[in-house]
């Protein structure tokens, strides 16, 4: 069955926002062959590609939200996380657990919303956040497609955002799930994927001050 309403979307549409979804320096000191969640091949270079949309974030002025996924020690905050394939990760205090900010560019007056959950939406204040930055689209990048990406994802659509995924700056715990998840999320948006040179276009694009 075909939409017949369906309505073309500019990438950007109203005010925009980059979310940069657990880019956390353990991508860049953990060379483990065997890691406590799964990374598909060239996720360490995705990761790095996102540094493109930060710095052209920062350029348009338009606002950079860093997401960090963090455990407390005791594992009090897991859940059901460890019910599945991933092992404990992202303890608070742990060296890999920061913030990549270094290799992110992370600037003054960017923000940063910790999550103990996969969605960036779940228990934070992300939604506070966007509602007094009058944000209408979210531009997404990071880790992992399949999980926080997706339900961020989600999330997102569930509140009315218009939400884009930069598929070069995005990867998964395999490809398949990564390639599955992308055509997930356009399935509930069309056009909800990107490519980086697409998204540093529109970004140029933003008015001054919008």
């Amino acid at each position: 069955m075909t939409n017949s309403r369906k309505t073309q979307r500019g990438l950007i549409e109203g005010r925009p926002a980059l979310i940069v979804i657990d880019i956390q320096k353990s991508t860049f000191i953990d060379d483990s062959e065997v890691r406590s969640i799964d990374n598909m091949p060239g996720y360490r270079d995705r990761m790095l590609a996102a540094r493109a949309a930060v710095d052209a974030a920062h350029d348009a002025g338009i606002p950079v939200i860093f997401i960090q996924e963090v455990h407390r020690p005791d594992l009090v905050d897991f859940g059901r996380e460890l019910d599945g394939d991933e092992d404990i990760h992202c303890l608070d205090g742990e060296p890999g657990t920061e913030v990549a900010k270094e290799e992110m560019g992370f600037r003054d007056g960017d923000y940063l919303v910790p999550k103990r959950r996969y969605s960036a939406f779940f228990g934070t204040d992300l939604e506070i956040l966007l509602r007094g930055l009058r944000v209408d689209t979210l531009l997404l990048c990071g880790g992992l497609t399949d999980v926080c990406v997706h339900y961020t994802f989600v999330d997102g659509h569930q509140s009315d955002y218009f939400c884009r995924v930069i598929e070069d700056c995005v990867a998964g715990s395999s490809l398949e799930a990564h390639e599955a998840a992308l055509r997930a999320m356009e399935y509930l948006q069309t056009g909800a994927r990107r490519s980086l040179p697409s998204v540093l276009g529109a970004m140029r694009q933003v008015p001054a001050g919008t």
